[in-house]
This record gives structure tokens, C-alpha cells and sequence, in this order.
């Protein structure tokens, strides 16, 4: 099974993925002449200015789902990894694919928002939706909801729950089938009460999790400030192939750094816009500005805490492609939560690994509830009328994988989570790029309100946008 996990990430995760994502990202930041900089204070502003309603979400609230995806076991495992298999230059890749995939996520999630309608009493939107209205395509709107409700319910919890039962057992000595056995009846409990339940938990749960680590990063390079200049030496002379340690992996630095990077704050991957899409707004261009702000959240405050504190304490090791290591710091010690625990450990040895795996157990632990609400949204876009059977289905088997994933080889679960990461990637992107026009006919209206000393107001009809019947009424 391995054997043909790795084949299959091969194909998925050539060289041609990592230069369309990057190429996606220049292109849309070109476009747009760089939204995700020109509009960083209207972000802000933006994130606490909606409201709810009967059939939408808060912008903060959508705000808040999205993050709950983004931010999980990809910003503590997953920059772990892409350290140990790219050296520090695979931060500097991450750090670009955010820069240019906070336009993509713009563009995603303005379309989720511009196509959405109201079905079960609520806002539902994603890829499958804008594809379907925007390009009219029902085959490939369809393709693209069977990948994302098999990659969202299989192959994406195991990765979440693996890592936290890692981390658990690392820290507490916790068995990680007791772990899986927890986290599944937590999960149960939120997912049965339907997407207002995540909403809210996510409301709540997000910023404090958020908060609490990054303090916790806060306090650690505030403890090596003077080693700053040093480590930001590291990651850009690696990412460029100057230093002499980490020749060798120059090609694994930006392929995981790319790769991972969009693991972590999910732009491009088609993901946000199902959360973008169950905001109430009265322009798609503001959730759209919300979405754009989160990968910045996810990727250069969070990841980027992360790999900090490991660099800072040289609590890491990175593989050479040929055998063995490059650097072995920690020598018998796999690729994981675990060199973040051991970093923090480094300065609060009686903290620092409990810390880690509650920081991560709560990062996950949203991130699944973020999954299943894409894959609960994708399966109302298969089935004309929501069938309680398969939503009962669904519900199963995401938490039946989150047990599973929590016991399994976490060589395994990633690399499956890859695959579905890759497929959406490759869907998603090339739907957006043949859609572009929309979402730039909206950006360019949204500005154009905003110059008038207006409060913008989307009027789908007026820019020759069709397909829209939520706003048309």
C-alpha cells in the first residue's frame, strides 16, 4: 500500500503541480496588483464588520472555519517535515507560496461567494458550486465534489488525529488508541449538531488556540531576539542554495516548501471557499479580503512561529535524498510533532511537550471539524435533496478514519492526505484560473464603491454576472 501511496504522490506532486501553484499565485498577484498588499488594513477592518443571519454565517465566523482548517497539524508537524526533508530554505518557500496564495485564496473564496445559494436553510458554495454555475460544466463540478468529499472524510483526519495522538503519547504517555477513542467522541458530538454548531466552536476555540501559541513562540524568540538576523541568514541563504550544509536538498526545499505550504494554508486547494461561501456579506469581495487574510494568519504567523523555535534550539534533522542525514540532532527521532515539542522543551522543560500537544490537539482537532463541514457541504452538491442516510454515512466514516488515522503509521497518513491535497490542488486551480473574470469584475467593483465613499454592494446583474440567484433577490 505504501509502494503505491508513494507512486501515486509522484505523479500528483510532479514538478508541473509545484510550478502551476506558484505560477497560479504570480499571476493572480499580478492581476489584481497585489490585493493581499494594496489591502491589508481593509482586511482587518472587514473581519469584525459582519453580521449573521438566518442562512449565513458571520465573516468572522467563516473567518473562523477557515482558520479552524488551515491552521492544524500542518503548522507544527507539517513544518517539522518540511525541515527534515528540505532544510530551512523549505521555510522561505512557504513563507512565497503564502504571499501569492493569499490572491489565489481572494479569488477562491470570492467566487464561493459570488455562486452560493441557499440550500437546507443555509448558504452552501465551494468549487463544485462555481464550477457547475460559472463554467457550466456538471461533469467536472461533480469530479471535483467526489474528490473533495472522499479526500475531506478519508484521507484528510487521519493526518490531524495521527499527529495528536503522537503528541500525546509523547507528552503524557497517552496510548494512541485511548487518544482516537477521545477525539472521535468529541468530534461526534460537534458534527451531529450540524455546520452553526462548528461555526461557533470554531468562534471560540480559533482565536484562543491561536493566540496561546503563538504567545508561547512570542516568548521564545523574544528569549534568542539576538539570534533573529542569524536564522533568517539560514532560511534564505537554504532557500537559494548559498549554504553549503543544505546543497543537497535545494530541489526538496522549494518542492516541500511548496508542498507544504499549501497543506498549511490550503490556497489554491479549493478548501476556504466553502467556509467563504456560508458568510452573510453584502459584497463577495469583502469575505473574499477575510479569506486572503487568513493564509497570512496561517502560514507567515503561525508556520512561521513554529520554525522558529526549532532553528532557535537546532532541535531538528534533515534527511539527505541520497541516505542518511544531513544534519542528526536528534538522532533516533522521526519526522513529527515531536521536534517542536522538543524545541519548547528546550526553555520550559516542564511545559514545553504538554503545551506542544494541547496546542495541537486543539489546532486538529478544529481542523477536522473544518473537513467535515467541506465534505457534508460537497455531498449537499451530489445529492439533489440531502439524504439523512448518507449524511448519517458521512458522519461515520469521518470519524471512523479519525480513529484510524490516529493508530496508523503516520508515513501513511500523509501520504494520503497528499494525494487529496494534490487532486483538489489541480481541480481547483484550473477552474479558477477559466474563472477568473467574475472575480475580477467583483474586485474591480468593489473598489470602484469604495472610491465613491460607498458601502459596496454587490449587483451581480450590472456586471453581466449570471448565475447568481442569491443575490438577485
Amino acid at each position: 500500500m505504501e509502494e503505491v501511496i508513494s507512486w501515486l504522490n509522484n505523479i500528483i506532486w510532479s514538478n508541473a503541480l509545484i510550478l502551476f501553484c506558484l505560477g497560479a499565485g504570480i499571476y493572480f498577484s499580478v492581476v489584481t496588483r497585489f490585493m493581499q498588499v494594496r489591502y491589508f488594513r481593509e482586511m482587518l477592518r472587514l473581519l469584525f464588520a459582519g453580521k449573521s443571519s438566518q442562512v449565513g454565517v458571520s465573516s468572522f465566523q467563516a473567518f473562523a472555519i477557515a482558520i479552524a482548517g488551515r491552521v492544524g497539524t500542518g503548522n507544527i508537524a507539517g513544518v517539522a517535515t518540511a525541515i527534515a526533508m528540505g532544510g530551512p530554505g523549505a521555510i522561505f518557500w512557504m513563507w512565497v507560496m503564502a504571499l501569492l496564495g493569499s490572491a489565489t485564496a481572494f479569488i477562491e473564496a470570492t467566487l464561493g461567494q459570488i455562486y452560493k445559494e441557499v440550500k437546507d436553510g443555509q448558504y452552501r458554495g465551494g468549487p463544485a458550486y462555481y464550477i457547475h454555475k460559472g463554467l457550466g460544466l456538471k461533469w467536472y463540478a461533480v469530479l471535483f465534489a467526489g474528490v473533495t468529499v472522499f479526500s475531506s472524510a478519508i484521507f484528510f483526519p487521519g493526518v490531524q488525529s495521527n499527529s495528536i495522538a503522537s503528541s500525546m503519547q509523547t507528552a503524557f504517555a497517552v496510548p494512541p488508541y485511548i487518544t482516537g477513542l477521545v477525539i472521535t467522541f468529541l468530534l461526534g458530538l460537534i458534527i451531529f449538531g450540524g455546520v452553526r454548531r462548528i461555526g461557533k466552536v470554531a468562534e471560540v476555540v480559533v482565536p484562543f488556540m491561536a493566540g496561546a501559541y503563538i504567545l508561547m513562540s512570542v516568548i521564545v524568540i523574544a528569549i534568542n531576539f539576538r539570534e533573529v538576523p542569524a536564522v533568517f541568514s539560514l532560511i534564505i541563504k537554504s532557500a537559494f542554495n548559498l549554504e553549503p550544509a543544505f546543497a543537497g536538498v535545494f530541489g526538496m526545499a522549494v518542492s516541500w516548501g511548496v508542498k507544504r505550504g499549501i497543506y498549511s494554508n490550503e490556497a489554491g486547494m479549493g478548501s476556504a471557499p466553502h467556509a467563504a461561501a456560508a458568510a452573510e456579506a453584502s459584497h463577495p469581495a469583502k469575505q473574499g479580503l477575510v479569506q486572503a487574510f487568513s493564509v497570512y494568519i496561517d502560514t507567515l504567523f503561525v508556520c512561521s512561529a513554529t520554525a522558529f523555535m526549532i532553528l532557535f534550539t537546532g532541535q531538528y534533522n534533515v534527511q539527505n535524498p541520497e541516505g542518511g542525514f544531513l544534519v542528526e540532532n536528534l538522532p533516533g527521532v522521526g519526522i513529527g510533532p515531536v521536534f517542536t515539542q522538543q524545541a519548547v522543551n528546550i526553555y520550559f522543560p516542564s511545559l514545553g511537550s504538554s503545551f506542544v500537544a494541547l496546542s495541537l490537539l486543539f489546532f486538529a482537532f478544529t481542523t477536522i471539524m473544518a473537513y467535515y463541514y467541506i465534505a457534508e457541504t460537497n455531498l449537499s452538491f451530489l445529492t439533489a435533496i440531502t439524504n439523512k442516510w448518507l449524511l448519517w454515512l458521512l458522519r461515520l466514516l469521518t470519524l471512523a478514519t479519525t480513529f484510524y488515522g490516529s493508530i496508523k503509521a503516520a508515513e501513511t497518513v500523509w501520504g494520503l492526505a497528499d494525494i487529496g491535497v494534490g487532486l483538489m490542488a489541480w481541480l481547483n486551480i484550473v477552474a479558477i484560473l477559466l474563472l477568473q473574470k467574475p472575480a475580477l469584475k467583483t474586485l474591480k467593483d468593489y473598489q470602484a464603491q469604495k472610491a465613491a465613499g460607498k458601502e459596496p454592494v454587490f449587483n451581480p446583474t450590472a456586471l453581466g454576472i449570471k448565475n447568481t440567484e442569491v443575490w438577485n433577490k
